[in-house]
């Protein structure tokens, strides 16, 4: 018995030490080799479908029991609020209520500004502390958090301009009546309120607020503006927030965790992750907070960054004006690009070419030529670089200074004595901001001498080579080149090193670095009296002398290729005469970002603008236009005399061919139901599993409706499903929804296989494939074809069916995949490409089905029956193409080499992530179809993987790879 014991702890032993992809891998793909008793399995599946039918039963029970408690909820609410109705006083009735969109307040309220300032002297002063105790208040506020103590108390965190004071709600003493305490403790986070109060003297310090010392007493609340959908985060959640650069949590639980998870319901099993997890729930991804600017710019760390930035604006200003400069506002459209016309947004300009400015350069420079002596202007700068970067935007806000000059180094001497007047003032009067924002970013404290240190490009390159720095390919960096973005951070490293300062300029820049009008060094023509002045190692502002000589300037346009028709006016003001001058532009946003030490420049703009603003709003064509949803066909316009016609939902297969990919294709199997949104009608297939929702596709409608829909499917999800779902082979669009509005994880591991353009197909010069296909002629295989909307006789549907099961008897090993083979479901929208041998029997199939037009078609199947004749279904597939003429074509989805995090994953989640996807895709051959499809010149088109956080567990992945092997 020992032994046995001794056996069983070993075992044990070996079995821990396994890693739980390689455990969860045995479970759901045995060996071929292990046998396996039949009529044990046959009755374990008949046990296991009754308890499947019993877990649903529960559920359904459950579910009714839900909804049963709503109802009672909202009659009791009716109820409270009718007798409220009759028993309070006009008095009591007007302490609360939403206000009317015309009211005004005929006295102006106070602000938390005002009460902070009392609170600071109220800790050291008993006087202040006595005189406000007692005083009454009003103010408009939002809610940023309510905690409801009991049915009789609660404390509601008020805010204001990121500024936060905690106010009482009780009936003790305030004239409150219990109608009007549920009534305020179930307004929603974010609700703009107007509050009266009187101010008291807390029980204890508050350590969660701003105002620490002082708390209201609340007697009065109405609603300015209530809250009318529901919040990606809040404010108080994103200021709780570790660190908001922080982008991974724990998926993957360990097995153990996994199945406690999967023995409670889930409620209980969202609550246990929160007690587990900790911060986890708090983590709230920048991309999160950059999809929902609004939300964000509401932050005390936004409104922080944004005070700051106003000051930089202030400071710059000042400095100017009292230096004599003359502030200039120029234009923003122009003739001509002033820098590089491969950069420039071009717009039509009544039907003429013009361009957004790229910088005010050209007109400063004929400001000085007009004899303005030194302007400076503060205004919107246009980028039209592709650069998805941390560090570039398209639009942003220039600071840009001109200056005549009598030396070189004169604009320089007041450029950097601006900037470090602008460093002085933020460090000694923005103290209260930079410590805000510090509570989520690393703010180091800004190092730089007294006396600047101007380094020349020549010695930052030998530093650079000294140092041992290499090019990404591997080359020395070269003193007459530009210094990429890399050598930047690399150089200010160094200098800080050597120097102590996270601030200098790297002075006389190669001359193949710098636009037409930069002046040449007079000692060295390969250089040019030009700068960049850097903050931490990157670059904040471009500057130098320009050329005034017109001929010398005309001489350069030539020699660079610049178009000079578009530049007439620019030239005009140098030919007249121009003084020598010199001057700058900084990026304001890349200014505040390095100050600030942000990592996004996204996060010091307002409303950014890069390169992948503006999503694609292109206009779908309909094939059933009476099947649309945007408007549905209850809702278009009809005939007036006519009655309304009944509402009556859109078939799904002209949903499919209206708004469909090769997805939604998959909604057809008897296993996917389909959720209807009441409102449009739109579609969206899902599987109930054992412990997830799987969501199959993008939803069926247009693409504005996309939000709305998936946040009303959620809603469904979540109050009748009652599961977390998982999202699977959707689009960019729809993932940016559920990465960026909702906070999901994603991920792609799939894409789907199209060809843009089948008229320009490569097989058709392919080698081997050709060989192929002549010995199919040769040996006399022939094509039958069915086209679309056109029926398929009988008898060729029950040939191809016996074929169909020859072929599925000899199929081997595991089967992955998505849709069944059932080839005459929605014949309307399908066309058949039969391939027959010499003896005209059906050695191949392809089946066509037809999508949204901007989609095209979908090879749905191709099949190559047992027997089939070298070649046959190279010759099939490509005839198919032949005749789907310029509509584009997709094979589907299929298996990408490895998995890739794209939002909310990273750390030891994605690699055990990792390790089952390409466990599973080696076992499974996920990557065999991705080979022929190439040669058919495919490209990958990317499709995503979304799930809540916590969503992607063990257990979840089992019911996906179970899903695609039923």
């Amino acid at each position: 018995m020992g032994a046995g014991a001794d056996s069983i702890r070993s075992s044990e032993t070996l079995e821990s030490r396994r890693l739980p992809h390689q455990r969860l891998l045995d479970a759901i793909l045995p060996a071929r080799s292990r046998s396996t008793d039949r009529s044990s399995e046959s009755v374990h599946s008949s046990n296991s479908s009754i308890g499947t039918s019993s877990k649903e039963e529960e559920r359904e029970r459950k579910n009714e029991v839900l909804r049963a408690f709503e109802r009672e909820v909202q009659m009791r609410r009716r109820m409270s609020a009718q007798k409220a109705e009759e028993i309070e006083s006009c008095e009591e009735k007007a302490r609360y209520g939403q206000w009317d969109v015309y009211h005004t307040e005929p006295k102006e309220w106070k602000h938390l500004d005002d009460v902070r300032k009392l609170n600071s002297l109220a800790i050291s002063d008993p006087e202040v502390m006595e005189a406000c105790v007692g005083s009454h208040w009003s103010f408009r506020v939002r809610i940023h958090a309510m905690r409801n103590m009991s049915a009789h108390l609660a404390f509601v965190v008020l805010r204001e301009h990121g500024i936060t004071m905690q106010a009482v709600l009780t009936e003790r003493g305030t004239g409150i009546t219990p109608h009007m305490m549920h009534w305020v403790m179930r307004l929603p986070v974010e609700t703009l309120l107007f509050v009266r109060g009187v101010m008291q003297k807390p029980v204890e310090v508050i350590s969660g607020c701003d105002i620490t010392h002082l708390e209201l007493k609340l007697t009065h609340v109405h609603v300015v503006s209530e809250i009318t959908e529901s919040l990606p985060f809040t404010v108080y959640a994103a200021e709780r927030s570790v660190n908001s650069r922080l982008e991974e949590h724990q998926d993957l639980d360990d097995a153990a965790s996994d199945q406690a998870s999967a023995e409670v319901e889930p409620d209980q099993a969202s609550q246990r992750s929160s007690v587990q997890h900790g911060t986890q729930s708090l983590i709230i991804t920048q991309r999160t907070r950059l999809t929902n600017r609004l939300i964000d710019l509401r932050t005390p760390t936004m409104q922080a960054t944004f005070k700051i930035q106003s000051v930089i604006c202030r400071e710059f200003r000042n400095f100017l004006n009292a230096r004599d400069f003359t502030e200039i506002h120029t234009p923003k459209l122009q003739g001509g690009a002033s820098e590089s016309g491969a950069s420039v947004f071009q717009v039509n300009y009544f039907g003429r070419s013009a361009f957004l400015a790229q910088s005010p350069q050209l007109y400063k420079q004929m400001c000085i030529a007009s004899d303005m002596r030194r302007v400076f202007e503060i205004g919107p700068v246009f980028r039209a670089e592709n650069s998805n970067t941390p560090r570039h935007m398209t639009e942003y806000t220039g600071l840009d200074i001109e200056m005549e000059i009598n030396h070189y180094y004169d604009a320089l001497s007041v450029i950097d004595g601006m900037l470090k007047h602008i460093f002085k003032v933020l460090h000694n009067e923005c103290q209260d901001a930079i410590q805000q924002v510090r509570k989520h970013f690393n703010v180091p404290e800004l190092v730089w001498l007294d006396q600047t240190l101007v380094l020349h490009f020549s010695e930052g390159i030998r530093m650079l080579k000294e140092a041992g720095y290499r090019e990404e390919d591997g080359s020395e960096p070269d003193e007459f080149e530009d210094l990429h973005t890399r050598a930047e951070i690399r150089l200010g490293e160094l200098v800080k090193e050597k120097y102590g300062t996270d601030y200098y300029v790297l002075d006389k820049f190669p001359r193949n670095a710098r636009p037409f009008y930069a002046l040449c060094d007079p000692k060295d023509e390969r250089r040019t009296n030009t700068f960049d002045i850097f903050v931490r190692g990157q670059e904040i502002c471009t500057g130098g002398q320009r050329i005034h000589r017109s001929e010398m300037l005309e001489e350069n346009i030539r020699r660079m290729g610049i178009d000079s028709a578009g530049l007439e006016e620019y030239l005009e003001g140098f030919r007249l005469g121009a003084p020598p001058h010199a001057g700058c532009g900084i990026g304001l946003e890349r200014l505040v970002m390095l100050y600030l030490n942000l990592d996004d420049i996204r996060l010091a703009s307002l409303f950014y603008r890069d390169p992948k603003s503006f999503a694609v709003k292109a206009h779908q064509e309909l094939r059933h236009p009476d099947a649309g949803t945007n408007p549905p066909p209850w809702l278009q316009s009809r005939n007036k005399n006519a009655p309304p016609p009944p509402k009556e939902l859109q078939p799904l297969e002209h949903l499919i061919a209206n708004y469909g990919d090769s997805t939604n294709t998959s909604w057809l199997d008897d296993r996917i139901k389909v959720w209807r949104h009441p409102d449009t009608g739109a579609a969206v297939g899902y599987t109930k599993r054992k412990h997830n929702i799987l969501v199959v596709g993008n939803p069926l409608c247009d693409h504005s409706q996309y939000e709305n829909v998936i946040s009303k499917f959620l809603e469904f999800c979540r109050l009748e499903l009652q599961g977390k779902p998982i999202w699977l082979m959707v689009s960019e669009s729809v993932e940016g929804i559920l990465g960026g509005r909702h906070g999901w994880c994603t991920l792609t591991c799939t894409a789907d296989q199209r060809i843009k353009d089948v008229r320009r197909n490569p097989a058709k010069n392919d080698h081997e494939i050709q060989r192929k296909i002549r010995h199919a002629n040769k040996v006399g295989v022939s094509i039958q074809e069915v086209a679309f909307h056109q029926t398929v006789p009988e008898d060729v549907k029950k040939e191809c069916d016996a074929r169909i099961q020859e072929w599925q008897r000899n199929r081997k090993g595991m089967q992955v995949h998505l849709t069944d083979v059932r080839p005459w479901v929605d014949e309307e929208h399908r066309a058949y490409y039969l391939a027959r041998d010499e003896n005209k029997k059906v050695c191949c199939m392809v089946v066509f089905a037809q999508l949204a037009p901007s989609n095209g078609y979908q090879v749905k199947w191709a099949i190559s029956f047992p027997n089939a004749p070298n070649g046959a279904i190279e010759m099939t597939i490509l005839h198919a193409l032949d005749m789907a003429g310029s509509n584009p074509i997709t094979f589907g989805t299929a298996a990408a080499s490895k998995v890739e995090a794209v939002h909310g994953l990273s750390g030891i989640a994605f690699k055990m992530l990792s390790r089952v996807y390409n466990s599973v895709a080696d076992r499974s051959h996920l990557q065999n179809k991705s080979d022929f499809r190439e040669k058919l010149g495919t490209v990958r088109d990317p499709t995503y993987i979304c799930y809540p956080k916590g969503g992607m567990t063990m257990l979840a992945v089992r019911d996906l790879i179970e899903f695609f092997r039923e």
